[in-house]
């Protein structure tokens, strides 16, 4: 199924609007514009946002059962019992279980934690853990971004003589379990102000709340318990924050802001040894780039990924461990450590990649089916989640992937907007032995048995709640920006909308009727560099995780392009830079493109002639399946027709005529009545409409007579 991108310019914002702003504030223009556009329209509203004026850390005993959680913990520490704090092993996990360790620890709790497996337990609370802990004398056990669903485990946490906490931020389904206290925003029942806390978020709550009962009972000063607690663990949380994919308002956004300022000047020795290692491993590579800042993109991108590879390929625990060293030696040693093995995760990610994207050829039904299901045996449970992340971005399908061992297999899914994976999976509860997480990421655990039906029922239920609007991609463009806001002082001044994220997402901007002077691929050919032209000026921009041949895009062609506009730092100097999130042909290059494409048709159906230029010899006709046997190696594959004539005329000579769209078009056909090759549309492609094709290389036993192709020997004639 193509993918479908829909460019949506956001409505114009009132002009006395944003001159008022601008005036008022002394922000560029497009910086008012955004603002105003966001509903900061007046200089009062704009700075209150900037200056994070009204948003306030919420009382933590407005949440359900914080007041029993404190009294229980408050209970275990006076008995001097011992606890277990029992996490989850994603970044927001494994920040949480950090954070309330240290915290108890530092008022001198008899405390450990737990995180389990991926691979060999999965996904939650399970009994043999609890088995673990209750020979080890864990009396109480307090859970964090987890548990909400495990009513079953928490009665066996019970029997075998534990009380439990239960924290957490994940949807509620079903009765909640049965434990001293249930702390979760998303309770039906919890009256807490804001809901999209992270799990980590929850643990912050917990510890804030602990830390003023304690203050009180011992008679220290109230006052400043919160700043307290902030300097401690606010980059902690921020990171789970920023890695679950909160969305960043209300108490989240004042979070985050307070935190990535905690991070830039980490104190914390597994943090500023992460930081330093993803750098390039030294303090001097640290150094170097001290002058960048710490945003929510450098979470998402570099430190999360390295904290989850922990979790995925390794054990949690190591992650933890960073956290709670003071060792400075330590630190490097764990931080050198989670960096290879996030390298054993990229490679072990692009195998699992390899393997579905044949399985989604020859198994997926996309006229029918609109959730994709692939499984196999021994694939890594901790990376079939960012795999099904890429099969829904580029395919627009909700995705689930199933490694089995055995009989029992372990799945992940992500899913589009407007399809709720859990409610899905819900649908289908019967056929699952459990189940569990967000609207557009899910895990689940299914017997071998019930997989036809699972596949079945739950195609069922996404083809009566997906539309065909479903699988149109609307990319929401905040403004369209002309040249001269390309400027340094404008990407600068755009950081002061930060920290972005969910609700308050990365400014995306427009420009239209660029001309592409320059392609080149960058990342050992996994990104593509851009030079542009626009009314004289030279415009610098680079698209990450799309070659030039997977974009189509070639010197000469004309774009309309949406992009982030970021600061750029080599060797020292800061400079604009646009950073691509998509591209097209402008519409003068689209009608170029129809004229062209009428003109074949036309010749098709029976017209005389396609003009002298575009006719092609006998030695284009040959130089193109030269260079076809060497793009394809003997094999079958997926081309694009404006790289490919690229390709073509920048090997030929400066007085020679440059191949056509139609000429190339002619050229195919009359390889493909010859019997060299088959040519047939992509599609699954989600790139331009008309430009993929896939082409495969046929078996040649004999000379091939160029006189067997009616289009060739049409073109003759009309050449004569």
């Amino acid at each position: 199924m193509a993918k479908i991108r829909k460019w949506e310019i956001c409505q114009s914002v009132c002009g006395a609007s944003v001159k008022n702003v601008a005036e008022a504030l002394g922000l560029l223009e497009p910086t008012a514009a955004l603002l105003c556009a966001r509903g900061y329209d007046t200089p009062e509203k704009a700075a209150a946002f900037l200056h994070y004026e009204g948003e306030i850390l919420h009382d933590p005993f407005l949440l359900k059962d914080m007041k029993r959680a404190c009294e229980v913990i408050e209970a275990a520490l006076d008995e001097n019992v011992k606890m277990t704090i029992y996490g989850d092993y994603d970044v927001d996990g494994v920040t949480a279980v950090s954070s309330l360790y240290l915290y108890l620890k530092s008022i001198g709790a008899d405390v450990g934690y737990y995180i389990p497996n991926r691979t060999g337990e999965g996904y939650g609370i399970n009994k043999s853990a609890l088995d673990q802990l209750a020979a080890a004398g864990t009396k109480l056990l307090i859970t964090v971004d987890t548990g909400v669903t495990a009513s079953e485990e928490v009665g066996y946490a019970k029997e075998l003589g534990m009380d439990v906490i239960v924290t957490d931020h994940h949807e509620c389904h079903g009765e909640l379990p049965e434990a001293l206290a249930v702390v979760n925003p998303r309770r039906p029942d919890c009256e807490y102000p804001f809901k999209d806390l992270a799990g980590a978020g929850v643990a912050f709550k917990l510890i804030c709340a602990l830390e003023y009962r304690r203050r009180k009972r011992t008679g220290e000063e109230c006052r400043d318990y919160l700043k307290d607690i902030c300097e401690e663990y606010i980059d902690l949380i921020t990171l789970g924050t920023v890695a679950d994919v909160m969305p960043l308002t209300d108490e989240n956004r004042l979070i985050v802001s307070v935190g990535l300022g905690r991070i830039h000047n980490t104190a914390r020795p597994g943090l500023k040894a992460l930081i330093e290692e993803a750098a390039g491993g030294s303090q001097k590579a640290r150094t170097k780039d001290q002058h960048k800042r710490i945003t929510s993109s450098t979470i998402g991108y570099v430190i999360a990924p390295r904290i989850n590879a922990a979790g995925r390929i390794s054990c949690a625990s190591k992650a933890v461990d960073l956290f709670l060293t003071g060792s400075d030696e330590e630190a490097h040693r764990i931080a050198t450590e989670l960096c290879e093995i996030n390298r054993e995760r990229q490679a072990e990610e692009n195998h699992i990649i390899e393997q579905t994207s044949g399985k989604i050829e020859k198994e997926h039904d996309f006229e029918h089916d609109r959730v994709i299901v692939l499984d196999a045996d021994n694939w890594h449970h901790g990376v079939i989640g960012i795999v099904a992340s890429r099969i829904t971005e580029h395919y627009n399908l909700p995705s689930i992937l199933i490694s089995f061992d055995g009989d029992i297999g372990k799945g992940s899914g992500r899913s589009i907007k407007g399809l709720n994976l859990v409610e899905a999976l819900k649908s289908c509860d019967d056929l699952l032995i459990k189940y569990g997480g967000h609207e557009l990421a899910a895990g689940l655990t299914i017997d071998r048995s019930n997989l036809p039906e699972f596949k079945r029922r739950i195609n069922e239920y996404a083809r009566r709640q997906l539309t065909d609007d479903s699988f149109v991609t609307s990319i929401d463009v905040d403004m369209e920006l002309c040249v001269k806001d390309i400027t340094l002082a404008q990407a600068k001044e755009l950081e002061l909308l930060e920290p972005f994220g969910i609700a308050n997402p990365v400014p995306l901007f427009m420009m239209s009727a660029l001309k592409v002077t320059e392609v080149s691929p960058i990342g050992a050919g996994r990104h593509t560099r851009f030079s542009f032209e626009k009314d004289g000026a030279a415009i610098q921009a680079v698209c990450f995780g799309s070659s030039p041949e997977e974009l189509g895009i070639c010197r000469g062609d004309e774009t309309d392009i949406i992009f982030n506009l970021n600061i750029n730092e080599y060797q020292g100097v800061s400079s604009p830079q646009l950073v691509i999130r998509d591209i097209r042909y402008s519409a003068s290059q689209c009608r170029a493109m129809a004229k062209d494409q009428e003109i074949y048709e036309a010749f098709l159906g029976g017209a005389d002639t396609v003009g002298m230029d575009n006719i092609p010899s006998r030695d284009d006709i040959a130089r193109l399946y030269v260079r076809l046997k060497r793009e394809l190696a003997g094999a079958a594959g997926i081309v694009s027709l404006n790289s490919l004539r690229e390709a073509l005329n920048s090997s030929l000579p400066e007085n020679v005529k440059m191949y056509s769209r139609v000429k190339l078009l002619l050229m195919l056909d009359v390889l493909r009545e010859t019997g060299l090759i088959t040519v047939s549309d992509d599609p699954h492609t989600y790139n331009k409409d008309d430009d993929m094709k896939k082409i495969e290389l046929c078996t040649v036993t004999s000379k091939v007579n160029l006189e067997n192709s009616p289009v060739y020997k049409r073109l003759r004639s009309a050449a004569r």
